[in-house]
């Protein structure tokens, strides 16, 4: 094995093994510290990785090989993930709760499961990734875990993604049935209707990891977990590996004819709806989580039309931004006590380094020129013209709703501090904005990765690219509705009466939970207890009766074997008797006790021939 190919695995293996230490350990000043090292020399050693075009193979089972590689989007994202995995680490290290080895193991833990999934090259070892994802998630969100109602967050988060991923379970099966081993690159060859099958597993486990429609409501509560969870979780992580999965196999989805259209309206929906959410949103959390499925609904579209490269800069580019907000958004919950948009009014202006980064993201997820998101956006864009205007039409609207829910948290975080703060203001660690450099410059920089000719090499296919028009048509649209967003926002307007409880309803994130509850939880949960009652009343009550039928049989048998056992001691006993008083005769040397013998013996011949005579006779 060469060095980078070793360093591939040791990418992954390291952050799990250290986690996995951390999480058994005991309290320890130290842990945070071992975790940031942890993670940087891996972000460190993934560069030559990739360099070099690592890539490592074993055989596994059914004709597949288990294997890693550095080729397709891993190129950009195994970097990604490691960068900013080490940065929120950096910056949890900074409050005492997010110190502790329990969480900072559970971090790494999420961050190899992570590496895993971007790295793997077949369905097991993606799985694997995958699983232990949605497990350490799952763990994370519910950290705090004496609260209750944290818990039954990170439940809902799990068993929501855990029932989607049942899909990738399905794609496998379709694999094995279809006769192909079980690569990824092998998935687009399938032949038959098990393409198809393997298909939708896919398009349905990818959804539900990235929180698009209809599985979006479990973004909501996963923001109970601490902010560097969500950073990690929305950024590079979890959600973002959902879109990863569709531009991965974005050939399995055009090979089938219908999966790469269905999985590119499924994306503009998401964009647009979860944009109208992000819109109605009073907390800054909950406004962030919204935009998060609207913005990779941008790069699910990208998979559909087949502009992986721009989905892949797309995926690059949201997570530096969405990592600063999110760890922003956690500076400021500690610093004064609430996420709520009115409560963290001029929270920009209190503390400006943190301030500056913030808003910088903030122009960027509107899509402002010439930052990130606006060039890696329009890329996609293109190719989504180029497909479909009616898509391009939706793809147009949900880029003006990311610039109305953008300007929205910027104008309420920049305003003038009140003059009596609704909360008083506490400390913001200077490590946070110190950490979140690297990010803001990402966020300000990384549309770079749009220009044509860097796109063109990146991983994956540029079926157009943005023409002068397109880019002033988004931009002149992008201002537009950021100049409005801002006039509204900053006069207080409210909704029109009539358009209120539709305000409501995408307030509540479509009640999409509670439609869940209705036609899936509350069915579920009715048909288990009908089970149980009739294990109660029936299945119980005929087991109980069957041990009760068993054990009086038990008793009779008991008795006849007691009656048996006595009858036996009984014979045993005269037979000894009579043995002992022949003993005695034959002993006395008296003659006529011996033909008495004789004459008894002579006499019990006789009857036992009598017997067997008169029974032959009976025949």
């Amino acid at each position: 094995m060469s060095a980078p190919d070793l360093l591939l695995v040791l990418l992954v293996a390291v952050p799990a093994v250290v986690g996995a230490v951390l999480v058994l350990a005991g309290p320890s000043r130290w842990s945070a510290a071992a975790g940031v090292a942890t993670l940087a020399a891996a972000a460190t050693a993934s560069v030559p990785a990739v360099v070099a075009g690592a890539e490592v193979s074993a055989a596994f089972v059914a004709g597949s090989r288990w294997g890693l590689t550095t080729s397709g989007p891993a190129e950009v994202l195994l970097p990604t993930v490691l960068v900013v995995a080490t940065l929120v680490l950096v910056v949890a290290g900074g409050v005492a709760e997010t110190r502790e080895p329990r969480f900072t193991g559970l971090m790494l833990l999420f961050t190899a499961a992570a590496a895993l999934t971007v790295l793997a090259t077949s369905l097991p070892g993606l799985l694997v990734g995958w699983e232990l994802m949605g497990a350490a998630s799952y763990a994370l969100i519910g950290y705090r875990y004496a609260d209750p109602g944290r818990v039954a967050s990170g439940a809902t988060a799990f068993l929501t993604t855990r029932a989607a991923d049942l899909g990738l379970y399905l794609a496998t099966a379709a694999a094995l049935a279809g006769g192909t081993d079980l690569s990824l690159d092998a998935l687009a060859g399938i032949e038959g209707g098990w393409r198809d099958v393997a298909a939708a597993g896919v398009l349905v486990a990818a959804l539900g990891k990235a929180a698009q429609l209809p599985f979006s409501f479990w973004l909501a509560r996963a923001m109970d977990g601490p902010s560097p969870v969500s950073a990690l979780l929305h950024s590079a992580a979890m959600v973002a590996l959902g879109g990863y999965l569709l531009v991965r196999l974005s050939p399995l989805l055009e090979a089938t004819g219908w999966a790469a259209q269905t999985t590119a309206w499924l994306g503009v929906a998401t964009a647009v709806v979860l944009g109208a959410v992000a819109l109605t949103q009073t907390d800054l959390k909950l406004l962030l989580a919204a935009s998060t499925s609207a913005q990779l609904g941008f790069v699910v579209l990208a998979a559909g039309v087949g502009a992986t490269a721009a989905g892949t800069a797309h995926l690059v580019a949201h997570a530096a931004v969405k990592a600063l907000l999110f760890l922003a958004a956690g500076a400021w919950l500690e610093a004064l006590g609430s996420k709520r948009l009115d409560v963290l009014t001029g929270a920009a202006r209190r503390w400006p380094a943190l301030g500056v980064l913030a808003v910088a993201a903030l122009l960027a997820l509107a899509g402002l020129p010439p930052l990130s998101l606006w060039g890696t956006k329009d890329a996609v864009l293109a190719a989504t013209h180029a497909e479909s205007a009616a898509l391009y039409a939706a793809a147009l609207v949900a880029t003006a709703l990311a610039a109305g829910y953008a300007v929205l948290a910027l104008v309420h975080l920049a305003r003038p501090v009140p003059a009596r703060p609704a909360e008083q203001a506490g400390r913001v660690p200077r490590r946070v904005p110190v950490a979140l450099v690297p990010l803001g410059l990402g966020a300000v920089l990384l549309g770079v990765l749009a220009l044509p000719a860097v796109l063109e090499r990146l991983p994956g296919r540029v079926p157009a690219e943005p023409t002068w028009p397109e880019l002033v048509g988004s931009s002149v649209l992008v201002l537009a509705v950021a100049g409005a967003t801002a006039w509204l926002v900053g006069r207080g307007r409210e909704a029109p009466a009539p358009l209120r409880p539709l305000r409501a309803w995408l307030h509540d994130w479509l009640r999409l939970e509670t439609a869940v509850h209705l036609t899936v939880v509350r069915p579920t949960v009715r048909l288990a207890e009908a089970a149980a009652r009739v294990d109660d009343r029936v299945l119980a009550r005929a087991v109980t009766g069957a041990a009760g039928a068993a054990t009086r049989l038990a008793g009779v048998s008991a008795r006849a074997d007691a009656g048996t056992h006595g009858a036996v001691h009984g014979v045993a006993g005269a037979l000894a008797r009579g043995g002992r008083a022949v003993r005695r005769s034959s002993a006395s040397g008296q003659l006529h006790h011996y033909y008495l013998q004789q004459v008894a013996l002579l006499l019990l011949v006789l009857v036992v021939v009598s017997l067997v005579v008169l029974v032959g006779s009976l025949r």
